[in-house]
């Protein structure tokens, strides 16, 4: 709180909330003191709001909160970032994100990647008879596990014969089965993540460096 030049930005600060699970951008939203501090004592997201001029928790008639996960100030003091995994949709359209009509995806997109994996894990206990990958989870691990093998040798294939845009498709499906294959475990991508960090603390950007 004392950190925070509140003279600069007029008593409000601006804070940007990301989802914590997937690093989507939810919204941009403004805080008085006194917002932050109600903030920081429930652990839900609660904004000023210029409008009704009042605070304003997130989710105060729809329930759809966003609970706070880890937050950090700029280097100037005067925005603050907020990482929270919301419950449910957080733009008033009922869109996950208020930048939702924003449609254009970056290069290698990781967020879209983590709502995929959202989406898979989401279709686990769904009907065999409407999801592929229900069908896999109820086929059981056996069958995910020889689905694995044979994407894998798949893509090996593809890449000893040079061809780019087989082993593009090769990985891809090789990358949906081993996600299936984590979820059916009760495991996810940041799992694995976490253990590729785990590895490499400390080593810079020489992995190869390390004796795993």
């Amino acid at each position: 709180m004392q950190n925070i030049n509140w003279q600069k930005v007029d008593n409000l600060l601006p804070v940007i909330v990301q989802n914590a699970k997937t690093c989507e951008v939810l919204m941009l939203g403004y805080m008085n003191p006194e917002a932050l501090e109600k903030t920081l004592n429930e652990k839900r997201v609660t904004f000023y709001s210029r409008t009704k001029q009042r605070l304003w928790t997130k989710g105060e008639t729809s329930g759809n909160f966003l609970h706070v996960v880890d937050m950090s100030l700029d280097c100037d003091k005067d925005t603050l970032l907020i990482l929270a995994n919301p419950i449910g949709a957080t733009c008033h359209t009922g869109a996950e994100s208020c930048f939702h009509q924003f449609e254009t995806q970056c290069e290698g997109d990781w967020t879209w990647f983590a709502k995929l994996e959202r989406t898979l894990s989401e279709k686990k206990n769904a009907d065999p008879e409407s999801s592929y990958t229900a069908t896999l989870h109820a086929k059981g691990m056996k069958k995910i596990a020889q689905k694995v093998g044979e994407e894998g040798v798949e893509t090996a294939l593809a890449a000893v014969m040079g061809e780019e845009q087989e082993i593009v498709s090769e990985t891809a499906d090789l990358i949906y089965h081993l996600t299936v294959l984590l979820h059916h475990q009760g495991l996810e991508w940041r799992d694995v993540i976490a253990k590729l960090q785990e590895r490499h603390q400390g080593i810079g950007l020489h992995p190869e460096g390390s004796n795993k």
